[in-house]
């Protein structure tokens, strides 16, 4: 009989470090936490889903998506990123997370390895362990960003994939077009794949966005609506790759999922084609706010290099579980770096996707505890 009812690949994970403390969060606390744009949904985006439900648009579409978002993903793919990816190569999902988990999972056999950033997002980790794979830590260096050489330095014959993420949670990190470049020639030399993470493509404030599927053919880009749009909890990202990608992904995301929300898929379709001005204005603010936030960290003595992107500060601290620990218990939510990886210790990830007040609230009180 078996030790446990249990799978183990389920046992030797943990629940997300992010999602561990935004539930456990008291409702007055300030939440610096989450990365989740304080921002409404664009009136435009939500008509089109009023309309959709309005007129009955609620059944199952095709497993891959509706036809006329994924052209308009085609089409966004060209003008955005520089690259060609036909709609019969994207497959709409339900968020960036199950993007993630159908890439992970056609590719990653027992045994494989999957080079992330150490920082990184919590998710690839965990679901390289799932797929029974192990993910192998690249460290950053002084920019928060992954080097060529390091990636290089990590490659066996067993490494199967390469996530990239820029620009970067946690640290805010933008990687340069010529990381990207040497990226995607690392991955055609060495016969491996990268899935590229661009939910945060639309957020830079220093650098530029540079897909590497601009590149190579051995990519995997994954987005999403969620960031770009203030479309969080509407669950509605896509995936992109070559057929030979895409065929093997659609298996796994018809067992999973079926289809994405009908209805968040006319929404996103109004997001895709509609205006960008409520984007800009988003980014604009991000920005101002990354700036304060920023400043105010330095001015108390906490060191933290300016992020290039995304809408998280990065701040080196002396121990981060203690640290968040004392800030949360005095009503500010932080999560410590060491939920991003072992090298994520002395380090704290702060949201700066909320409002200008309630930073600046934060901030007074960070430094009173400190």
């Amino acid at each position: 009989m078996a030790d446990t009812k249990f799978a183990q690949r389920v046992l030797d994970i943990d629940i997300s470090g992010i999602r561990k403390i935004f539930e456990a969060a008291g409702s007055d606390a300030i939440n610096l936490g989450l990365g989740q744009p304080d921002f409404d949904t664009p009136s435009h985006i939500r008509q089109a889903a009023i309309d959709a439900i309005n007129e009955g648009f609620t059944g199952y579409t095709f497993g891959s998506g509706i036809v006329e978002l994924r052209e308009a993903l085609s089409q966004k793919f060209k003008r955005e990123n520089d690259f060609d990816v036909s709609s019969n190569e994207i497959i709409v999902t339900s968020g960036a997370s199950e993007a993630l988990e159908i890439a992970i999972a056609a590719l990653v056999n027992p045994g494989d390895e999957v080079l992330i950033a150490n920082p990184g997002f919590v998710s690839y980790n965990a679901l390289t362990e799932m797929m029974g794979g192990r993910a192998v830590g690249v460290p950053l260096g002084e920019d928060l960003t992954m080097r060529p050489d390091d990636v290089m330095e990590r490659i066996t014959p067993k490494t199967k994939a390469l996530i990239v993420n820029s620009p970067s949670n946690p640290t805010g990190g933008v990687q340069t077009k010529d990381d990207m470049k040497a990226f995607a020639d690392i991955a055609d030399d060495h016969n491996i794949t990268i899935i590229s993470d661009e939910v945060y493509e639309h957020f830079i404030y220093e650098g530029e966005h540079v897909s590497p599927a601009k590149y190579s053919d051995n990519v995997i880009t994954v987005n999403a609506t969620s960031k770009t749009y203030s479309m969080t909890g509407w669950r509605l990202g896509y995936v992109a790759a070559k057929s030979e990608y895409t065929e093997q992904m659609l298996k796994v995301h018809q067992y999973v999922q079926a289809c994405a929300n009908s209805i968040a898929q006319k929404a996103a379709l109004a997001a895709i084609t509609g205006p960008m001005e409520p984007v800009i204005a988003m980014r604009d603010e991000f920005k101002k706010r990354r700036d304060v936030l920023v400043n105010g960290l330095n001015g108390m003595g906490l060191k933290c290099a300016l992020p290039k992107g995304a809408f998280y500060a990065f701040p080196e601290v002396s121990d981060s579980a203690e640290v968040a620990t004392k800030f949360i218990s005095n009503g500010v939510v932080v999560v410590p770096g060491i939920a991003f990886g072992d090298r994520g210790d002395g380090y704290i990830r702060i949201s700066y996707a909320t409002s200008m007040a309630d930073i600046e609230r934060a901030l007074g009180i960070m430094e009173r505890v400190l």
